[in-house]
């Protein structure tokens, strides 16, 4: 018979195990993590999740995509925002709207 301890640490390492595993459930949290991955910068994912919600994924997507086939962003993250931010701010795009409060949470750098 298993003691008490040996059975909280094989529960624990189930649960690390289990907690290590990502789910995808609905089609803006994939693209979300595609920008993510495609602007080497996983630590805003749920920022790019966020705005695939929100806003057009597909338009949000190959925004990103044309900023990783330029060579001299040395911020791809930072400058997509800004690519965004300056989409929002012309007239009768309808394409992106990205909400003041979203604009607000990416770090300054």
């Amino acid at each position: 018979m298993k003691g008490i301890s040996d059975t909280g640490a094989s529960y624990l390492k189930n649960l690390k195990a289990k907690g290590d595993d990502s789910h995808v459930y609905h089609s803006h949290q994939f693209v979300g993590l595609e920008i993510a991955v495609l602007l080497h910068d996983l630590e805003h994912k749920s920022l790019y999740i966020k705005m695939a919600k929100l806003h057009n994924p597909d338009r949000l997507l190959s925004l990103a995509k044309s900023v990783m086939e330029k060579r001299d962003v040395k911020n791809p993250g930072a400058y997509f925002m800004r690519l965004v931010h300056d989409l929002k701010k012309e007239k009768g795009s309808p394409a992106v709207r990205i909400p003041d409060k979203v604009l607000k949470e990416w770090p300054r750098a």
